[in-house]
């Protein structure tokens, strides 16, 4: 016989039983209802927290900016000098990117540009420049200095300013933390010699077109080797000194 025939013959044959038996049945139900509403939230809840890690995911796969290279920065190993590697920038989202560098050595790196913003489809080459110190040990030569790379999206016609960043740290994507590779000079092949030259040069010619000052406005003393201004290099350094002794600097 079934529950449900089995539960009709008792009520049948002892009403008042049955009866008595009521409020038991209905707490008993009440409970299954509970635990079925408190199941149905939980479920609730985990497919909110996967759809949420879902859209995170997605975000941080859509990348705004195209890097070249993509994860690490070559210098030629040349301690003592000041040594530079450069990167290519593009922008390849649908809104204008504003795009800025941090470093985990503030005070022997800066970049040019160290910031700015990107139309669609535009790309530019930012120059990294590095002042290697001697090892302190002969044989240590690893590099531990790295480039973080973080952008936001912004409308067209914003200029880049540090407030941006700060506005909006939730909207900000970080594209990609570049390590620092060192090329012997002696051991690196020729193409690959060339690549790095070939690479510096195209970021010169974007700087000097960029920011070409009038030759009438250039200081009388101002020294300028292999497109670098020398006392632009100074100035970088009395100005994150400065910072020092205040607030800090901009790094990683």
């Amino acid at each position: 016989m079934a529950p449900e025939e089995m539960e009709a013959a008792e009520k049948k044959r002892s009403p008042q039983a049955w009866k008595l038996r009521l409020p038991w049945e209905q707490q008993k139900q009440a409970e299954i209802q509970r635990s079925a509403f408190l199941q149905s939230q939980e479920n609730a809840r985990a497919s909110t927290s996967s759809m949420s890690t879902l859209a995170r995911a997605f975000m941080i796969s859509r990348r705004r900016l195209r890097l070249d290279p993509d994860k690490k920065l070559h210098f030629l190993y040349e301690p003592g000098k000041q040594v530079s590697s450069a990167i290519k920038i593009k922008n390849v989202s649908r809104s204008h990117v504003a795009f800025k560098f941090q470093t985990t050595a503030p005070k022997s790196c800066f970049m040019r540009p160290p910031s700015g913003v990107l139309a669609p489809n535009e790309n530019t080459i930012a120059t990294v420049v590095k002042f290697l110190e001697p090892p302190e040990r002969p044989t240590d030569k690893r590099p531990k200095d790295k480039f973080k790379i973080v952008s936001l999206s912004v409308q067209a016609g914003v200029e880049y300013t540090p407030e941006l960043f700060e506005d909006q740290k939730e909207l900000v994507t970080v594209e990609r933390i570049l390590e620092v590779v060192f090329i012997d000079p002696q051991k690196a092949s020729p193409a690959e010699l060339e690549r790095l030259q070939k690479r510096l040069a195209e970021a010169d010619a974007i700087e000097a077109a960029r920011k070409k000052p009038p030759a009438e406005t250039i200081p009388k003393g101002t020294m300028v080797v292999d497109g670098l201004v020398i006392d632009e290099w100074k100035q970088r350094r009395g100005d994150y000194l400065a910072r020092q002794q205040g607030e800090g600097g901009e790094s990683l």
